[in-house]
Order: C-alpha cells, then structure tokens, then sequence
C-alpha cells in the first residue's frame, strides 16, 4: 500500500497560481498512474486530471483544460498538479491517488473506482 501526502494548497485570488505537490511513500511509485481528484463543499468528488505510469499521456476534466498541468518525478515519487488562473469554482478539498494496477496499458483511463490509494487532501480556496 503507498503513502501520499499532499502540499501546496492555500488561499489565492482569482486568477492566481498554485502548485499542488503529492508524495508517495512505502511503495514503488513507478509504474502506477496518478490522478487529481477534489471534493468541494456539499458536492461529490470529482475528477481533475490523471497521468499515466510512463507520463506520456494526460487527461482533464473539461473544466480545468488549459489552466491545469498533471506532471509526474518518478525520481521524486512525486505527482504534481500546476494550476493557473484559478477560479472560485476551483475552490475545495484536492486530493491526490494512485492506480491500483502497474503497468496499466498507457492509452487507458484509469475509472475512479481503480485507484485504491488516497491522500488526506489539501485545501485550495480561490477568493473573487
């Protein structure tokens, strides 16, 4: 089972930048995607952006698409979550989580239902 531990979150205004970091432990981190997901207040989890084992593909939801960057360290075992011109409609509770199978083929979105390893969230508020 890995560790991940998120950094990074804070208060920004519209429009403002933050760079989410997630560090993972007790486990290889190569060869597992990593997604972003985040969990606003009275609202259900939802996904923000994943990135396969070898880093060469990413998806995002279409609401963040050209502001957020998903990137990966492997060296690092760190996921990164670069994002930009943030908006109040980006405020909540982001968390990071890894894919429960290795070596998962690259062109294949990873369901939420397969990552099995979650952070404990960092909070991100966007003031107007």
């Amino acid at each position: 089972q890995v560790q991940l531990v998120e950094s990074g979150g804070g208060l920004v205004q519209a429009g403002g930048s933050l760079r989410l970091s997630c560090a993972a432990s007790g486990r290889t981190f190569s060869g597992y995607a990593m997604g972003w997901f985040r969990q606003a207040p009275g609202k259900e989890r939802e996904f923000v952006a994943t990135i396969n084992w070898g880093g060469s593909r990413t998806y995002y939801t279409d609401s963040v698409k050209g502001r957020f960057t998903i990137s990966r360290d492997d060296a690092k075992n760190t996921v990164y979550l670069q994002m930009n011109n943030l908006k109040p409609e980006d405020t909540a509770v982001y968390y990071c989580a890894a894919d429960v199978r290795r070596y998962r083929a690259p062109a294949v979105v990873v369901p939420e239902q397969d990552f099995g390893s979650w952070g404990q969230g960092t909070q991100v508020t966007v003031s107007s």
